[in-house]
């Protein structure tokens, strides 16, 4: 059961309550769509990301974030079930973050009840020779979903306007034609994104972008917690130091990166990520939101298909 109580929380120009009720499981909490749309980014042109607390997730229970977050998974379980069957539509969900902000356990948890036939993630690294042999776009293009099912990329294609706009030397290793790197490089290729992502909305894939908006101060406390536990050493590489130094250059990355890409049609949701709890429920919020707007059905049974379905039926009985 969750405990009656009030949320309210202020950014410059939306001031928005949120309440959440005593329930049971199957019922999604009064204003909990409010939750995802607070945070999402339609029109990017008058974006700044200090508008934006990364620890707003702190002000809710985590009690409640969690038994919201259960219900949120069977919801997203039913409407995937749907996706599936009905095959016209497709999801793509986009995550970047800096290190440690929570990308792979906001996954993990938000899609713990979908059906792993309906569902694919993709980690992209840095790219491979065969990969840096064609455009920017090919190896994330291979990766699409299909019609029915979830894609999710873990990174995308605008690492390349993030990290290799952060290091200016990883554009020399994708052997451009020094004609084509001009100052305009990123407009360009803000520009190509745009008319991707415009292109796949055309052809019936909703995109939700979600950048998982970490902290400085709580990068460092995570990164010390890999450190301090073993069965996280693993996860920790010294290039992470190296990266939260330019850290100032990544947020205006970020911003401009957003600013230029976010749309109806593929609109960013800016995460606050300093509450690993509080993020999945928004995660799993914007999501549900996204699929909830294409009015999944299974497919309707035909009068000849119903008495096909009778005739079997009878069959079965007699055995």
């Amino acid at each position: 059961m969750l405990v009656a109580s009030t949320f309210r929380w202020k950014i410059p120009g939306r001031d928005v309550r949120v309440n959440s009720k005593s329930s049971g499981t199957h019922t999604m909490a009064k204003g909990i769509s409010a939750l995802a749309d607070r945070y999402t980014v339609h029109d990017g042109r008058k974006f700044r990301l200090s508008r934006y607390d990364t620890r707003e997730g702190r002000k809710w229970d985590k009690g409640d974030a969690k038994a919201l977050l259960q219900q949120s998974t069977e919801k997203l379980a039913e409407l995937q079930e749907k996706l599936y069957a009905q095959d016209r539509w497709g999801v793509l969900l986009i995550f970047q973050a800096m290190d440690a902000a929570g990308k792979d356990s906001a996954i993990k948890h938000v899609m713990s009840g979908i059906n792993p036939q309906g569902c694919q993630v993709y980690s992209f690294k840095a790219p491979s020779s065969e990969e840096l042999d064609h455009d920017f776009l090919w190896r994330t293009s291979r990766a699409l979903p299909e019609r029915g099912r979830i894609g999710i990329f873990n990174r995308s294609y605008y690492e390349e306007t993030l990290v290799v706009r952060v290091h200016p030397e990883l554009l020399a290793k994708e052997k451009l034609p020094s004609g084509l790197v001009s100052k305009r490089i990123w407009k360009e290729r803000y520009e190509d994104i745009n008319a991707f992502e415009r292109y796949l909305a055309r052809n019936g894939f909703v995109i939700r972008k979600i950048f998982l908006h970490v902290s400085k101060r709580e990068q460092r406390k995570r990164f010390l917690e890999r450190l301090e536990r073993p069965e996280k050493n693993w996860k920790f590489a010294v290039a992470d130091l190296a990266e939260r130094a330019r850290w100032r250059e990544y947020m205006d990355a970020y911003e401009d990166t957003i600013r230029a890409t976010a749309a109806a049609h593929a609109p960013w949701v800016v995460v606050p990520a300093d509450d690993k709890s509080f993020a999945r429920l928004v995660v799993a919020s914007a999501v549900i939101e996204a699929m909830k707007g294409l009015r999944l059905a299974f497919p309707a049974v035909d009068d000849a298909q119903r008495r096909e379905l009778g005739r079997v039926r009878r069959i079965l009985e007699r055995e």
